[in-house]
C-alpha cells in the first residue's frame, strides 16, 4: 500500500520582516541562476515572497497549501518576459523553504 507524504507544517513565523527578505533573495539568487539573469526575476521574486508573507500572516503554515496559494496568486502575474511560470515559482520556494530547514526533498522521505 502507498504510504502518503506527510504534509510539513513551518514553524511560527517570529519575525515576517527576516523571512520575507530571505525568501526573496533566496528565490532572486536561485532564479538568475536557473537560467540567466533578468530584471523580471527580482519582481517575481518580490511578488511570490509578498504572497508568502501574507499567507503566512494570515496564520497559514501548512507547505503544500502555501504552495496551491502560491500557484494561483501567480497566475494573474505576466511571465511574457520570463523563462519561468507560476508552477516553477511554487516549486523553487518549496525547495527553498524545505532546504532551509534541513528536510530532504528527495522522494517524499
Amino acid at each position: 500500500m502507498v504510504k502518503p507524504i506527510a504534509a510539513i507544517t513551518l514553524p511560527d513565523c517570529k519575525n515576517h520582516l527576516q523571512e520575507a527578505k530571505w525568501l526573496k533573495e533566496s528565490l532572486h539568487q536561485w532564479l538568475d541562476r536557473e537560467f540567466i539573469p533578468e530584471t523580471i526575476n527580482e519582481t517575481i521574486a518580490t511578488r511570490a515572497s509578498q504572497i508568502f508573507m501574507r499567507q503566512r500572516l494570515e496564520g497559514e503554515n501548512d507547505l503544500g497549501t502555501l504552495v496551491i496559494a502560491i500557484v494561483t496568486e501567480m497566475q494573474a502575474f505576466d511571465f511574457r518576459e520570463s523563462f519561468y511560470s507560476e508552477f516553477a515559482i511554487a516549486n523553487a520556494m518549496s525547495d527553498l523553504i524545505l532546504d532551509s530547514l534541513g528536510i530532504d526533498r528527495c522522494c517524499g522521505d
